[in-house]
């Protein structure tokens, strides 16, 4: 069980509190707040009870060097604006005049850090740098459940030298995703898709003995199916990963849980659309969506199961026509009668294009990553050292 931020004595304290601020910008301006909305019951409860709140987060992958639009302003304006009362944005994570600036903090200030990836002591995990960042708190409270996965300075080692808690988002989101792993409901199925067998191998490999049934589309399909001997035209394959492909369809042979892939899709050469059969597309021709029988037999799968991972577009849903499959299974998915977990940007983005984000039975965790390997029954270093001893 994990330390809760209800178990710290946090009033009129010092909280430093890792927040997963890596939002998209375009311009200079947030396009999407969701991770900073998600961030606000942990917030709210530590000003109700008079904390000087530290806010630290990373934004984009910077490499441990100062990248001027990768800068954190955009995010404490957006943040001001929620909370309807100052956030102060410093310019640096440590030294001197960061001390200063928090010395002089009144209960109910908040200060947010700069980037915190500027520094490559951060994703090195250096203790001196965690050391640092620990000196300006009294305690500490992870809320980043989207950077779980990775045990970093500010997320890992930090804790190691304060009162550390998780917040209350990170605390929903390990509750929620636990409804997976402990005795989930079962029929369990992985819907799975994307353009990177690369990116899902290892959670494919992870979930091979925990679900009952694969589904996969996008372009993680045409890898498969390619791996299987299939014909996919000119569709998108992860060419370099063949022969993890094959491993894990020997291993999917070998242990038993259902592996389904297209059996049609939607094809297009320039500007002609056509349908083909998911194993002899043409030359020429690229797969961008599932078909109408691929569509029902999911729905099919969809119906019967009780839990549900997805992660991954079904085709190009961001290119009408081709959004139909990630649509029509979205929709299955709310009308279903499973608990469904939806993991990872893409396929959040899909869901909302969908019109279903609030959907009753849809959980949309915050972390992609994480939440996949969390699923996948990898210990989660961060999230191990909250838990209760």
């Amino acid at each position: 069980m994990l330390r809760s931020l209800r178990d710290l004595d946090v009033a009129r304290r010092r909280v430093l509190v890792r927040v997963d601020y890596n939002v998209p910008l375009k311009d200079g301006r947030i396009t999407d707040d969701t991770r900073l909305r998600e961030s606000l019951p942990t917030l709210e409860y530590l000003l109700a009870r008079h904390a000087k709140i530290i806010l630290v987060s990373h934004l984009g992958r910077p490499e441990g060097k100062v990248v001027p639009e990768l800068r954190l302003d955009p995010i404490a304006q957006r943040l001001q604006e929620l909370l309807r009362r100052p956030v102060t944005k410093l310019n640096d994570c440590i030294g001197p005049s960061v001390q200063s600036a928090i010395a002089q903090m009144q209960p109910g200030d908040i200060v947010l850090l700069e980037n915190v990836r500027f520094y490559p002591q951060e994703e090195a995990n250096d203790e001196d740098f965690a050391r640092e960042l620990a000196r300006l708190a009294d305690c500490y409270v992870n809320d980043a459940f989207g950077t779980a996965h990775r045990a970093h300075a500010s997320t890992y080692g930090v804790a190691k030298f304060l009162p550390s808690a998780a917040g209350l988002l990170l605390e929903r989101e390990v509750t929620m995703l636990s409804r997976a792993t402990e005795n989930p409901a079962r029929p369990f199925i992985a819907l799975v898709g994307g353009a990177k067998l690369k990116e899902k191998i290892g959670v494919l490999n992870d979930l091979m003995g925990k679900v009952d049934a694969f589904l996969l589309g996008g372009a993680v399909a045409f890898t498969l199916l390619k791996a299987q001997g299939a014909h996919v035209g000119d569709s998108l394959v992860d060419e370099t990963m063949l022969d993890e492909a094959r491993a894990y369809l020997q291993g999917v042979r070998e242990q038993g849980p259902e592996l389904v892939l297209p059996v049609d899709v939607q094809i297009v050469r320039g500007s002609e659309r056509a349908l083909a059969p998911a194993d002899a597309i043409p030359d020429g021709w690229q797969g961008r969506d599932i078909g109408p029988q691929t569509i029902q037999l999911f729905q099919d799968w969809v119906k019967r199961a009780k839990t549900i991972l997805w992660a991954g577009p079904l085709g190009r849903f961001e290119e009408p026509p081709f959004d139909a499959g990630t649509r029509a299974i979205a929709h299955a998915i709310a009308e279903s009668q499973a608990f469904a977990i939806v993991g990872g940007g893409e396929t959040a983005a899909a869901l909302s294009h969908a019109g279903l984000t609030h959907a009753q039975n849809i959980y949309c965790s915050t972390g992609g990553g994480a939440a996949l390997e969390f699923i996948g029954g990898r210990k989660l270093l961060p999230i191990e050292i909250l838990k209760k001893s």
